[in-house]
């Protein structure tokens, strides 16, 4: 077996930041598995919606952690919170209660208007929880015979990449190679409520959904399609199970993206701005009659509901009652839309937005959505690119309308340089 020798001393020493852009680079390529493909810039600090590189370099960061940093950088009220837990306690694992623990669960189940909480660490932690609940719940309350248990997705999902998930992804780069596949699941068209009737059978106790699809390119379903998912849940027996990870916190300009319809999911999952951009912190939200199939012993996590991320993720729920993030949503999404809708025709085929949140189709004639992103990076603006030529738009909560405007402004000047054929 060929091996890449260990890194020398000189190559590590002061790599805590005393490296040049180039050095970081190279050394993260040689000694990092290569499961990202990173813009080629190295950020070492961050304010609101700004962020700073290790050579002195400003860029306004569009992405937000892929909504993980709904809040922006180094929010001063969730940093006070963390800085505080420190100081106290931050782990004893779900042996023993936590005075972090009751104030948390309790904050997030009213904030979400459900009777309990399920804490866990990460997105794809919240959807296999999910999983099993939904599963637990098909056998003993809806009586579908054991190891029979279905649940209908959508195809174009992103819930994450454990080996069960990817299972029923439809990106050949999320599933390819990963088989055998966990089986116990049914993909059926996003946005075709029709579809999900034809799919749902006796054997079905879920069905898996989110609300937008963010990976996939900011894809908004129907206007009726929620609703009529509702209904057929309802009448079926079946619970509606809504991945807001990404789509949810604020990120649309309400708690749940699902209010945009109208819709009550029988569980929901959260994550990313969750934690704050601190640490990792996500959740299963339900009520009793389905959290409550979960008992001692059967489901876990030596980190979930930990003291730091309660703590944290408390701070998170009373920012979103009573800080000015969601009025800002609101107040910018007009403008989002209809600066995005002017770039239609101009070298982007299509664009959909809804809150803070904007993807853009890029005509593959012009640039690939990496290229777009590596002309934005030199124009001091972060996004990142999905699926080819599409590129997604998700700044941090706190953006003002100026910078919204500059980032656009960028963008306009990169399209108008490709359709120049500069």
């Amino acid at each position: 077996m060929n091996r890449t020798r260990p890194p020398t001393p000189a190559e590590t020493d002061g790599a805590g930041g005393n490296l040049p852009a180039d050095r970081h680079i190279a050394l993260a390529e040689r000694y990092s598995a290569h499961n990202y493909h990173p813009l080629p810039v190295v950020l070492a600090e961050g304010d609101g919606a700004w962020v700073t590189d290790v050579e002195g370099r400003r860029y306004l960061d569009c992405l937000a952690g892929y909504s993980a940093m709904n809040f922006g950088h180094r929010n001063p009220e969730l940093l006070a919170a963390a800085h505080r837990q420190l100081d106290r306690l931050t782990l004893t694992s779900r042996a023993f209660h936590h005075d972090r623990f009751a104030p948390f669960v309790t904050a997030l189940a009213g904030l979400v208007g459900k009777d309990r909480v399920l804490p866990v660490n990460t997105g794809a932690e919240a959807v296999e929880t999910a999983i099993k609940v939904a599963r637990k719940w098909g056998y003993e309350v809806k009586g579908v015979p054991d190891g029979r248990a279905r649940i209908v997705v959508a195809g174009g999902n992103f819930h994450g990449r454990t080996t069960t998930i990817v299972s029923f992804s439809t990106d050949p780069d999320a599933y390819g190679g990963f088989g055998p596949y966990t089986p116990g699941f049914c993909v059926v068209p996003y946005g075709d409520a029709g579809a999900v009737a034809d799919a749902v059978d006796a054997d079905t106790v879920a069905v898996l959904v989110e609300p937008v699809q963010g990976e996939a390119g900011v894809i908004v379903p129907p206007p009726d399609y929620l609703p009529r998912v509702r209904e057929i849940c309802t009448r079926e027996n079946v619970l509606l199970v809504a991945d807001e990870v990404q789509s949810g916190l604020g990120r649309t300009g309400t708690v749940r993206a699902c209010e945009h319809s109208g819709v009550d999911a029988d569980v929901y999952l959260f994550g990313k701005a969750l934690g704050g951009g601190l640490l990792p912190v996500s959740a299963v939200v339900a009520d009793a009659a389905v959290l409550d199939v979960i008992r001692p012993g059967q489901h876990g996590s030596t980190f979930g509901g930990n003291a730091l991320a309660c703590a944290v993720g408390e701070t998170v729920v009373r920012l979103l009652r009573e800080g000015p993030y969601l009025d800002n949503v609101r107040r910018l999404a007009p403008v989002l839309r209809a600066r995005v809708e002017e770039f239609v025709g101009g070298g982007v085929v299509a664009a959909r937005c809804v809150g803070l949140w904007a993807g853009l189709d890029v005509d593959p004639a012009l640039a690939t959505g990496r290229q777009l992103c590596e002309r934005l990076l030199a124009r001091g603006v972060l996004v990142k690119d999905t699926h080819g030529s599409t590129i997604r738009l998700s700044p941090p909560l706190v953006i003002g309308e100026e910078d919204l405007h500059r980032a656009l402004d960028r963008l306009a000047e990169v399209l108008a340089d490709l359709r120049a054929g500069r």
